[in-house]
């Protein structure tokens, strides 16, 4: 039986690539590509599918928070496969994903030939974690018991990356369903774990450990 695929990613070239893969090495038709949050909710709701995969973060219009999407999918179609595809590299970032119940879990810079066997685990109801994500995992719970510096809880995580993305303060309250004054704690909490002084401070280390594209 063919595998039908709902694809999302805002970039056009890489949903061509991803597509093409998908049908000239597995057995898999894509019956949707899109380019939004939204527009992947809306293709869901119409369409009969049997996996989707999409990229974490797509920045524009509602839902703009791969975190808030994942959630929404998981909450209306609990039984549907999902794999993400995704260029952030942070270890939280990824923990938090996986928790949202997507199945497969890869980075971008993975060959892509890890995609065609994580099409493979997913359809018969198996976790796939690609090669850079399970290293980036591992490294984090080694860093861990190694003792080096506290990590971020995943709100202070969730709050660092939203602002980094852009959003302010108040934009994020509003996102998280949180007060400003909760969400300003948050990112006070985690600038003051890592040293961070400045906002710049917080967009640097953003781009340098992997929070935002």
């Amino acid at each position: 039986m063919t595998l039908r695929i709902i694809l999302a990613d805002d970039h056009p070239i890489v949903r061509s690539g991803v597509r093409a893969l998908l049908e000239n090495h597995a057995d898999a038709s894509v019956v949707a590509e899109v380019g939004s949050p939204m527009e992947l909710i809306g293709a869901i709701e119409q369409l009969s599918c049997d996996l989707v995969i999409t990229d974490f973060s797509m920045p524009t219009g509602l839902l703009a928070d791969g975190l808030q999407m994942l959630g929404m999918i998981r909450r209306r179609w609990p039984e549907l496969p999902v794999i993400v595809l995704t260029m952030v590299g942070n270890a939280g970032v990824l923990g938090a994903i996986r928790a949202t119940g997507v199945r497969g879990l890869l980075s971008k810079s993975d060959a892509l030939n890890e995609l065609t066997l994580a099409v493979q685990a997913v359809t018969h109801e198996r976790e796939y974690l690609s090669s850079a994500v399970r290293k980036a995992l591992e490294h984090t719970q080694n860093t861990g018991l190694a003792g080096n510096p506290p990590t971020l809880s995943k709100r202070e995580t969730e709050v660092l990356r939203l602002f980094a993305s852009g959003l302010t303060v108040s934009e994020i309250a509003a996102q998280l369903n949180r007060s400003v004054k909760t969400i300003s704690r948050q990112k006070m909490d985690a600038m003051a774990k890592l040293g961070l002084r400045t906002d710049l401070d917080v967009y640097a280390y953003a781009r340098e450990h992997g929070l935002v594209n």
